[in-house]
């Protein structure tokens, strides 16, 4: 089981489902799974499967949105190609993304905050908007609403929009009153999040089902 099985899987969901297929991101994770034991040879095939899941949800979504974030005359890079090279390794282009995107901790240097999908204009790379991707809100909620406040501090980075992306698993966001914890972090710190799922959530200006993220984007660079 690779990434590639994981997007074959998808477009499949795609040919079925249309536009809907981001519903079904849920369903096609357990069809994975099921595919990714078979495959397994090992002790602990849960542990083997959440670290595959984790690592491969961020490219699912990449590959999901990075042809409509084109359309718009955007670009898509993943955080971790940031955070493994060296600047003077990087195309002139992905160097400056870097640049754009360091936070300052004064003394102790500057580091990037740890984002999946960074959405840039290629002209002058100037970063949109950075996505954060996880199947639960618990896993990485509180720490995404950290960069944002980091982010927003100074005057560099401060335009720059944070959403999460997720198929909400645990149902987190699917109520927007009596609010739980991890929909009230997305309501207060964050721009924004997006759920992919077969449940329909109660939406607000903050917290959207998947379809609208285009949009949304559109809307930002007008």
């Amino acid at each position: 089981m690779t990434i590639k099985d994981l997007i074959l899987l998808y477009e499949k969901k795609k040919e079925k489902f249309g536009k809907d297929a981001y519903r079904h991101i849920s369903n096609l994770l357990r069809e994975a799974k099921a595919q990714h034991q078979k495959d397994f040879d090992g002790d602990d095939h849960e542990q083997s499967w959440r670290a595959f899941k984790g690592k491969n949800l961020e490219k699912l979504i990449e590959h999901i949105i990075v042809d409509e974030v084109r359309r718009l005359g955007l670009e898509v890079v993943n955080g971790n190609s940031l955070e493994r090279t060296n600047g003077e390794n990087l195309p002139e282009v992905l160097g400056k993304v870097k640049r754009n995107l360091l936070i300052d901790y004064g003394e102790f240097g500057s580091h990037l905050p740890d984002v999946d999908i960074i959405i840039f204009n290629p002209k002058d790379s100037k970063i949109i908007a950075v996505l954060s991707s996880k199947v639960t809100l618990r896993e990485r909620i509180a720490q995404t609403g950290y960069w944002k406040i980091k982010l927003a501090s100074d005057k560099v980075t401060q335009h720059i929009k944070v959403y999460f992306v997720t198929p909400d698993e645990d149902g987190t966001l699917t109520t927007k009153k009596p609010a739980k914890k991890g929909r009230a972090i997305v309501e207060r710190d964050l721009d924004g999040s997006y759920v992919l799922s077969e449940i329909n959530i109660e939406e607000s200006s903050k917290v959207k089902m998947f379809d609208k993220f285009i949009d949304d984007l559109r809307k930002l660079i007008q």
